[in-house]
């Protein structure tokens, strides 16, 4: 009878507490700051916010937004709109499927954050606040009415864990029933998201369409900012946007969209990237784009070794290595000393087998080691691979790599008589060769993904997933570890020398000094198991947006000079804390790592 009177106790406080914010505001007046304070900020960004143009940006224009104002006008609206929807604004219902309150507080601090930033390096480039216009104040007072009334709303209980398409029927079933069961009735009667009714397929394609078109406005917008103010104030602004929309439950929305027409989406993912060269007036973001599908390509292929089959490996830029040197010794190259020109597709199958065969045998006699014993010896593997091609100049070993010297002059691909070295004319747009190389290794990358989804999908993947899960368990069961480990390693060894022959016609050059463990630009080995890391552990779109934000980010904070791997540490020690599943996780890693904060929590908040 005691443990019954507790109970309900403990069930009718939440009723009886009033939800607090951060600060002292009530929380109606701090969504009307919150409000007010987004709409002025929108408006601040039609005046001017200084006086001169040393600037960079056109700041000083009334009625045009430029450079750094554009993102205070996409935070802004952002913010005003997700206000607007906690109130329950007819049509704007849409927005916060999870609820507006944390999509507000996110919202509000990116633009504060940004709109603050501009007015603190227009005060710091120029000489004072003596050089700020009107705008300038009104956008920083603006932004931060918003952000005190945005921290004055109440706090939002813990929502359900969101629907993960790789679940199993028994999963699911598991999931909802015992103590599951609790945890979403709890979540449920704290004010979580109810299962929302699956929109007509057509419907639902035109959301796809429509993520990917901003997906895709987006990545252009970044790659091509023109200052580094403008790029950090794009990071700040990108990176809370993605947390409001997060908070907001539409990312979850759009990724059960995505789950039930995952054909539809790869296709249209593949197509919004072909678009990219077409969108550029020059190869000067194109190479940052081939660059980028090289590095995300490799990264894919660790993701077998790392993610599927749980194999650490630190050494694997090496097969990388191993299939841009094969590539360049049989491409025609005046280097080689072999003295021969192969066509494109043989230069290919040579650098691909060359990496499996080194695979193999760098895997046959190491893979019955495991974890960090594995790690040290893939870590030596890499460092043998960089001091031996360094030393095969003829003069410290046999004359087959010229030493630190490399492999130079490797002509470009010719693909069926198309010169992909040279410009070309499509449907009225000029392609210069870095374009030529980017669709090249699109096309390249098509066939990873392909790889991987069929890989993962088939038996031998399941056999990888339960070595990584526990090795002493799936050989209980009747696995033969260290054959699908091997697997493992020539299909990641493969697929890593595939993109190491195109890597070899890119740059023109393969040295030793491209295949380090850790440098300051990737690819490395380092940066491979960051972005793998980075992006999540077992899926696709995991490494490939990890590759992206690692190769493009070192590339567009380069004014930091030596404090670059410093901010790049501290970014992957905020991430490691607050998101270590990784930014687009798999739904087995996302439970491990936030086992702790389901039901205790909610129940601990709910009986508060």
């Amino acid at each position: 009878m005691t443990t019954q009177t507790t109970a309900s106790t403990t069930a009718a406080a939440p009723a009886a507490t009033t939800p607090t914010g951060l600060i002292g505001i009530p929380p109606h007046i701090g969504r009307a700051l919150a409000t007010g304070g987004s709409v002025l900020a929108v408006i601040s960004t039609f005046l001017a916010w200084t006086w001169t143009s040393a600037f960079p940006g056109n700041l000083t224009v009334y009625g045009y937004p430029g450079g750094l104002q554009v993102l205070v006008l996409v935070g802004g609206a952002l913010a005003t709109l997700f206000a607007l929807a906690s109130y329950g604004v007819k049509g704007l219902g849409w927005l916060t499927p999870a609820g507006a309150d944390a999509a507000v507080k996110y919202a509000t601090l990116g633009t504060f954050a940004t709109a603050w930033y501009t007015v603190l390096a227009i005060s710091f480039d120029l000489g004072g606040l003596v050089n700020l216009e009107p705008g300038g104040y009104v956008v920083a007072a603006a932004t931060l009415i918003a952000l005190l009334g945005a921290l004055a709303l109440p706090f939002e209980r813990p929502e359900p864990d969101p629907f993960d398409p790789d679940d199993t029927g028994w999963e699911r079933f598991k999931h909802n029933t015992g103590h599951n069961l609790a945890i979403l009735r709890a979540a449920f009667a704290a004010g979580s998201p109810r299962p929302v009714r699956a929109l007509p397929s057509y419907a639902e394609i035109l959301i796809i369409v429509a993520v990917l078109a901003l997906a895709l406005v987006v990545f252009t917008y970044g790659i091509g900012t023109e200052y580094d103010e403008l790029f950090v104030g794009f990071l700040i602004t990108a990176g809370f946007g993605f947390s409001a929309l997060h908070r907001s439950g539409l990312i979850t929305q759009a990724s059960q969209i995505t789950a039930r027409h995952q054909n539809i989406t790869v296709c249209g993912a593949f197509i919004a990237a072909a678009c990219f060269p077409f969108t550029q007036t020059d190869d000067q973001y194109a190479t940052l784009g081939v660059y980028i599908l090289i590095f995300a390509t490799v990264a894919l292929g660790l993701n077998i070794v790392v993610g599927l089959a749980g194999l650490l490996d630190l050494g694997y830029v090496a097969f990388l290595g191993v299939g841009a040197y094969a590539a360049a010794l049989v491409s025609g190259s005046p280097s080689s000393p072999f003295g021969v020109h192969f066509p494109f597709w043989a230069a290919v199958l040579v650098g691909a087998v060359a990496s499996l065969v080194f695979g193999v045998l760098i895997g046959a006699p190491t893979l019955r080691l495991r974890g960090d014993y594995l790690a040290i010896v893939t870590l030596g593997f890499g460092e043998i691979f960089r001091i031996a091609v360094n030393n095969t100049d003829g003069t410290s070993g046999p004359d087959l790599t010229n030493g630190s010297n490399g492999i130079a002059s490797i002509p470009d691909l010719k693909i069926l008589g198309f010169d992909l070295g040279v410009q070309h004319e499509i449907a009225g747009f000029t392609i210069g060769r870095f374009a030529n190389y980017f669709f090249l290794m699109l096309l390249i990358t098509a066939v990873v993904v392909l790889v991987f989804r069929r890989s993962g999908d088939s038996r031998i993947g399941r056999a990888w997933v339960a070595i990584r899960e526990d090795e002493t368990a799936a050989l209980a069961m009747g696995i033969n570890g260290f054959r699908v480990k091997l697997i493992a390693f020539a299909v990641g060894a493969t697929l890593a020398g595939l993109a190491g022959t195109v890597q070899a016609h890119v740059t023109y050059t393969v040295t030793p000094e491209q295949y380090l463990f850790a440098g300051t630009t990737p690819p490395n080995s380092a940066f491979l198991l960051a972005a793998v890391v980075l992006g999540g552990m077992g899926t696709i779109a995991g490494p490939l947006i990890g590759a992206a934000l690692l190769f493009l980010i070192p590339n567009k904070l380069q004014f930091l000079g030596d404090f670059q791997l410093l901010a790049f540490g501290i970014a992957l020690v905020l991430l490691m804390r607050f998101r270590p599943e990784g930014l687009i996780p798999n739904r087995r890693r996302q439970l491990e790592f936030h086992e702790e904060d389901d039901a205790p929590a909610v129940l601990s908040k709910t009986g508060a």
